[in-house]
């Protein structure tokens, strides 16, 4: 496979698989195709993937459900294909655990974007540097941030939503995915965390430009 990532498409739409198959193969990718989540099941038995890209509206077992299934056990991410304009199901899909979703119809130029953005987010965030977002200078190895010559501490579950965010800039986070990666369960607490690394961050917290609210799906941080 000459080192190239390996993806998994996954939809029992045979044209859009082959079409993916062609695209992605010409961008470098080393494709591998299901037409069904048992055929998927099956086929991450034998290979791991860098990337699954799943349909959501599939016969028998749907994306969402071999999304839950898949994140039981493996950490790789996934990209759901979803049908346009459905909020309530793309906030489904990213509830359990999908990094991704994309709209049909699509260019398959803005999935191979996708594709290369979770490639490079993914690639492990270091706590032995300072990570800069706006004029605010984040410590994560000695769990605190500077901004404006003043100086306070990050707790671990601070620390713990900065690494995923600092590493995946740009991606919303859902509530649930915060709790997952902070330990923090109740929703109310999670609102308490994000305001208080505002307040740390920004600054106008009132008026965030890095660490902003998406409404109705979210939490997202950007960089610059």
């Amino acid at each position: 496979m000459e080192n190239k990532p390996h993806i998994l498409v996954v939809d029992d739409d045979d044209k859009i698989r082959n079409l993916l198959k062609e695209f992605l193969n010409t961008h470098e990718f080393y494709v591998t195709t299901a037409s069904d989540a048992e055929d998927a099941e099956k086929k991450m038995g034998h290979f791991k993937y860098e990337i699954l890209v799943l349909d959501v509206m599939m016969p028998g077992m749907d994306g969402y459900q071999l999304t839950k299934n898949i994140k039981k056990k493996s950490k790789v991410p996934i990209i759901l294909l979803t049908a346009k304009g459905e909020v309530e199901n793309r906030i489904k899909g990213l509830e359990l655990g999908a990094d991704d979703y994309l709209g049909k119809p699509f260019e398959p130029k803005e999935l191979l974007l996708r594709i290369k953005n979770i490639i490079n987010k993914n690639k492990k965030i270091s706590v032995n540097i300072t990570h800069k977002v706006g004029s605010a200078d984040i410590d994560l190895n000695k769990m605190f941030i500077k901004l404006l010559n003043k100086t306070k501490k990050i707790n671990a579950s601070e620390k713990k939503v900065l690494v995923e965010m600092l590493a995946n800039p740009g991606k919303t986070f859902s509530r649930q995915q915060i709790a997952n990666i902070s330990g923090i369960s109740q929703e109310r607490s999670i609102d308490v965390m994000i305001t208080r690394l505002r307040q740390k961050i920004e600054i106008e917290p009132n008026k965030p430009k890095f660490l902003q609210t998406i409404r109705g799906e979210g939490y997202v941080l950007w960089i610059k």
